[in-house]
């Protein structure tokens, strides 16, 4: 009697077993999808933050220009000078802020949303 009880709960054991490492693997299938579109998000913003720094620089170049002139007392070219440096510290800002808000998605939340939930399951399902 004591071997039939023994055979049914060695197989309820490999199914567990089983189905752990199913669960295990369709984890990791999980996180690698959600990394490789992670890596494309901060791939993007990362060429907005890179267009943002050289326009940032190039503002900030047309600003000291502005107060070159300005400080020289010349003729209205400084004013001129001044409007382009704005112009340019506003498309800067523009993709400063594209690029924040295109990295603000990264991080695996699905992956540890699911993981939370087998725990949870084999928790209840194991006691």
């Amino acid at each position: 009697m004591g071997a039939t009880v023994d055979r049914p709960i060695a197989q309820v054991l490999g199914d567990i077993a089983g189905n752990v490492q199913h669960i295990v693997r369709a984890e990791m299938r999980l996180a690698k999808a959600e990394l490789r579109q992670d890596v494309a998000l901060l791939r993007r913003g990362a060429m907005f933050a890179a267009v943002g720094a050289v326009t940032a620089i190039l503002g900030l170049a047309f600003l000291c220009l502005a107060a070159i002139y300005a400080l020289a007392l010349t003729m209205p070219v400084w004013a001129a000078a001044l409007i382009v440096a704005i112009a340019v510290s506003i498309v800067a800002t523009m993709c400063l802020l594209t690029a924040r808000r295109q990295m603000s998605g990264l991080g695996l939340p699905r992956t540890a949303a699911t993981v939370q939930e087998n725990m949870q399951w084999m928790k209840t399902h194991v006691e």
